[in-house]
């Protein structure tokens, strides 16, 4: 039986529960489990995200790859597909929803309760049905076999480097710091790549 014990940690962190937080829950609980790690306290772990949705809040609450640590990794793609990497072994998972998984099959009445809420005019009727029916479709989600949601399979991925530092230098033109590596020259000063585009309309 699967342990969901550790989803009320990803919903605290996220600010809510939703389809898209429950799918990049799934998906990173069955990364780690493929891998055989636990949670990222370091780099061991490296993730590369191919959006910017919800499932990446719960990817990194349960992988712990984050942006700062330098182990969580964006390509804006926009799939709903992630790989994952363990620096010890080299081994790698790519983990992908499903083309035939469809999150409106769980609940068709829900899912058009919840467009209208969003986004339409709902009665205060709606609004309290959408309430009630939220926590079963929730978690009839949480417990759909993976096969379902997801399609996973071993990847062969060169891993990125370990997160660098970087000498920081101030920019001659707004005074604010900088990485080395991210600056620019424009008229024969440093600056940063924000007042590079300001001036030039992009790096």
């Amino acid at each position: 039986m699967q342990d969901f014990s550790d989803f009320q940690s990803v919903v605290r962190f996220h600010g809510h529960t939703c389809p898209g937080l429950i799918i990049g829950y799934r998906m990173a609980k069955r990364a780690m489990e493929e891998l055989g790690v636990k949670r990222s306290g370091d780099e061991e772990l490296v993730a590369i995200v191919m959006n910017d949705t919800c499932a990446v809040d719960a990817v990194q609450q349960v992988t712990g790859c984050t942006f700062g640590k330098g182990n969580l990794i964006f390509k804006d793609y926009g799939k709903h597909t992630f790989i994952f990497m363990n620096r010890k072994t080299g081994e790698a998972v790519r983990i992908s929803e499903s083309p035939s998984f469809e999150a409106r099959k769980v609940d068709p009445a829900f899912y058009d309760l919840r467009g209208k809420v969003l986004f339409g005019e709902p009665t205060p009727e709606d609004v309290a049905e959408l309430q009630r029916r939220a926590p079963l479709v929730y978690d009839a989600m949480l417990r759909l076999p993976d096969e379902e949601i997801m399609i996973v399979r071993k990847a062969r991925c060169e891993l990125p480097h370990k997160a660098r530092l970087f000498k920081s230098l101030v920019c001659e033109s707004c005074g604010e710091k900088m990485a080395e590596p991210r600056a620019r020259v424009a008229d024969g000063k440093i600056v940063c790549m924000e007042c590079f585009e300001e001036k030039y309309g992009g790096a």
